[in-house]
């Protein structure tokens, strides 16, 4: 395991595992909104996006790059992780976990990437506000990503529970750990 996607929905913990992943293994750490965003929340074009992408995966042989972005990166990081982790933890668990970061992001005015902020505006209100997203990215995911995740070699991790046993196993050798559950059928939340 040397080359690791973290996906998921919004609030299932990507940036959080995705980090301390990558310190195990000793590999660098991409997070992909970091490449996307740029001040006052403009999107990378496509071919930027994919080549600042590329160029991450491309500085070292092996990396853990958190983020989804499938529309604007089609399998560019899917077919070149040796390991998908997918975070399909229950809804009502990361609701919680974005309303607890949201507020706190808000509060402290934390600054995300490039200077953008979250806001009530932006997480609320919109077809591509953070909550309705999350809310329909879990649902899509659950329904369309075991069929596609097939020709992968995935790691469906449902529980925080799960996800620090997948944590705790990962040795520094990189050598993976037991898979916790299979990608197969979707169960809902």
């Amino acid at each position: 395991m040397r080359r690791v996607l973290v996906t998921g929905a919004s609030g299932n913990g990507k940036s959080t595992l995705a980090p301390a992943l990558a310190g195990r293994l000793g590999v660098p750490y991409t997070e992909l909104d970091r490449l996307h965003w740029g001040p006052g929340w403009n999107a990378a074009g496509g071919e930027e996006f994919r080549a600042r992408v590329g160029a991450a995966m491309a500085a070292s042989d092996g990396w853990v790059i958190d983020g989804g972005y499938r529309g604007a990166l089609g399998d560019l990081v899917w077919e070149r992780a040796d390991t998908v982790l997918w975070l399909d933890q229950p809804l009502r668990l990361i609701m919680g976990r974005l309303w607890r970061r949201h507020l706190r992001r808000v509060r402290t005015r934390e600054e995300l990437w490039n200077g953008n902020r979250e806001t009530w505006r932006n997480a609320l209100w919109g077809w591509n506000a953070l909550f309705p997203w999350a809310a329909r990215a879990h649902f899509r995911y659950r329904r369309e990503w075991p069929a596609l995740m097939e020709r992968f070699n995935v790691v469906r991790l449902r529980s925080p529970q799960e996800v620090q046993a997948f944590l705790d196993g990962a040795a520094a050798s990189g050598t993976p750990p037991a898979t916790p559950a299979p990608a197969g059928p979707a169960r809902s939340a």
